[in-house]
């Protein structure tokens, strides 16, 4: 089965994200579970959290199917030590966010060197990081991000993201989210049937499905190989349609949350109909 939704809005309490999936007829949903631009938050209620659980619970979605997303500061592979702990307390925060909602899985962006210390040492702080959090926090899996290699973000090559789980200890809580924007935008061509077999193998050979636990749909404003990550929406950009359509049709895509975060939200309801139909084609 294909779970399909998008990331919304936790305005109002982590609770409304679940109504809010509803409302777009989706069967996954991602959501932030405090402020993405702010360090420190208040801490869950316990009212809330059982809101959230009875809406889950409600309206039929398993832990499986939510994909929540970490505060966009965090830099688990930062080059300074006050940068790297700060980073550190911040994401066991969020994993403890998690585990208090009864979600099993946190998408995490791996992190940047900031032109500091080499490549090979950021990932593994960003694995040593995420050794951490695993010890403070049980059940939740780590999943990271691809990257569209901004700057000096790490994780836009799948070798990144290989690196990082070879130092993983429990390997059973790390996985990956790819994001369609960032891949294509990454230098990897999606853009067409057969660049998607060619780079879907790259990523079996390099990464391993096993590892696959989620994805990002998104649509892309700039070329190939661009660098620089700017969604669009799925019919809109410079991917073309053709990926949406290979992953909508293969079964290792199945089970594992598909998520938009294309720039129009009034249309999310009909993006995730468009992906639906795209099933049967």
């Amino acid at each position: 089965m294909k779970f399909i939704g998008a990331h919304v809005s936790a305005s109002g309490g982590v609770e409304n994200a679940v109504l809010r999936a509803v409302e777009i007829n989706a069967n996954a949903f991602a959501l932030f579970t405090k402020n993405q631009r702010q360090w420190k938050a208040p801490a869950l209620k316990a009212e809330t959290v059982q809101k959230f659980k009875t809406f889950c619970k409600q309206y039929h979605f398993s832990p499986e199917q939510i994909l929540p997303h970490d505060s966009y500061l965090i830099n688990l592979g930062h080059p300074t030590t006050e940068g790297l702990e700060k980073s550190r307390t911040a994401f066991i925060d969020e994993m403890q966010r998690c585990d208090q909602l009864g979600l099993k899985l946190l998408n995490l962006h791996p992190g940047s060197h900031l032109q500091q210390i080499p490549e090979i040492d950021c990932l593994k702080r960003i694995a040593e990081s995420i050794n951490i959090a695993h010890e403070q926090v049980p059940n939740v899996v780590a999943v990271i991000e691809n990257t569209a290699g901004q700057g000096s973000n790490l994780g836009w090559h799948f070798e990144h993201l290989a690196e990082i789980i070879t130092h993983i200890k429990d390997k059973s809580r790390v996985g990956v989210c790819l994001d369609t924007c960032h891949t294509f935008s990454a230098g990897y061509d999606i853009s067409t049937l057969t660049a998607c077999e060619y780079t879907f193998e790259q990523f079996a050979n390099t990464v391993g499905f096993q590892y696959l636990r989620g994805m990002h749909l998104n649509g892309s404003k700039t070329p190939l190989g661009s660098r620089v990550d700017r969604h669009d929406c799925l019919q809109a950009g410079t991917i073309g349609t053709d990926v949406f359509a290979y992953i909508m049709q293969d079964s290792r895509f199945d089970n594992i949350p598909l998520i938009l975060e294309t720039i129009n939200p009034t249309i999310w309801k009909d993006e995730i109909s468009w992906l639906r139909s795209l099933e049967k084609c």
